[in-house]
């Protein structure tokens, strides 16, 4: 009975020093990321007289006039930024109009798709899609995917007179998984701005 019990002892105490003895193999964590708290989708009307057009921006966001531009004035008072604090994200909007001493439609929208495609360096894809909802205000909208500076820009015009065109930016390193989430939430406020969007001039 006593013999048992020492070799019993033994047998666990050398199982205990090989188990003691084996390398432990770390097995990577899955990524994760900060938990991002949503604000709630509620919307209000650009009003502003710098403007020719309104439309619904997000409620959580605030309007900044640009008031330089490289050093220099813009070219037309109604530049401004769509800035969202929560996500350090800007929609960077701009106004051109047509004809006259300014730029013709077809040259505005060759710089528009000049712009998009200086992302295409780095974007695996881009997604056009068209706009046209009538009231005089189309135009194509480009969803850009990879580790490209914008993901998304657009641009709306009535071909005569006005010309307007907005691009989305992350202020941060570009991580299109960690970023998708948000991306995807900005995205639909963008929509919204296209959907409400009209000229009031």
């Amino acid at each position: 009975m006593f013999t048992n019990r020492i070799v019993a002892t033994l047998v666990i105490f050398a199982l205990f020093l090989s188990a003691c003895g084996e390398e432990i193999i770390p097995s990577p964590k899955p990524r994760a990321y900060p938990r991002i708290k949503y604000p709630e989708k509620a919307y209000l009307n650009l009003d502003k007289d710098f403007c020719d057009f309104t439309f619904q921006y997000p409620a959580y966001a605030k309007i900044q006039q640009d008031t330089t531009y490289f050093d220099e004035k813009p070219i037309h008072p109604c530049w401004f930024d769509i800035y969202v604090k929560q996500f350090d994200c800007r929609i960077h909007c701009s106004y051109y109009p047509i004809g006259a001493e300014n730029k013709s439609f077809e040259e505005l929208k060759k710089d528009a798709f000049d712009l998009v495609d200086w992302h295409n360096k780095r974007a695996n894809y881009i997604d056009e899609m068209r706009i046209d909802k009538g009231n005089d205000v189309e135009g194509m909208a480009f969803s850009i995917e990879g580790p490209a500076a914008s993901p998304f820009q657009f641009f709306l015009t009535d071909k005569n007179e006005h010309f307007f065109r907005g691009a989305l930016y992350f202020n941060t390193q570009i991580n299109t998984d960690s970023l998708q989430p948000v991306y995807k939430f900005i995205k639909d406020d963008i929509f919204k701005m296209m959907e409400t969007f009209e000229w009031t001039e």
